[in-house]
């Protein structure tokens, strides 16, 4: 799949550049003399997108959402994340837990089960 059409289907659903994160969302909005419209398009005439039209909540942009065969081309065609060492993955539990502790110091004092208590 195309870079652009994948990034564009990723943003409209609201996950990262792997296809990680909540879905908190399924829309896109492109003026019609946007660069992305043509892509958009591409994306409904293949099934990915439907287009739903022009919509006054936008600004009279045009609207296009996100259809389960383009949900499965994002999880099909995201590349996988980058492997990251240990210490980097410890430091962000500690970010993803940091009003448990109130130094990166004090996070690594705890073992790792005690941790995942604290910051479940």
């Amino acid at each position: 799949m195309d870079k652009e059409l994948l990034h564009i289907l990723q943003h409209s659903l609201g996950v990262d550049q792997y296809g990680h994160g909540e879905q908190y969302r399924n829309h896109f909005a492109t003026d019609p003399g946007g660069k992305d419209f043509a892509k958009c398009q591409q994306l409904a005439e293949i099934g990915l997108m439907k287009d739903l039209g022009t919509r006054k909540l936008w600004g009279d942009m045009h609207c296009f959402v996100v259809t389960p065969a383009g949900k499965e081309a994002v999880a099909l065609h995201s590349p996988a994340p980058p492997k990251i060492s240990k210490s980097k993955r410890r430091y962000q539990e500690y970010l993803e837990c940091a009003d448990c502790f109130e130094s990166f110091r004090d996070f690594l004092r705890y073992d790792t089960d005690r941790r995942r208590g604290l910051c479940a």
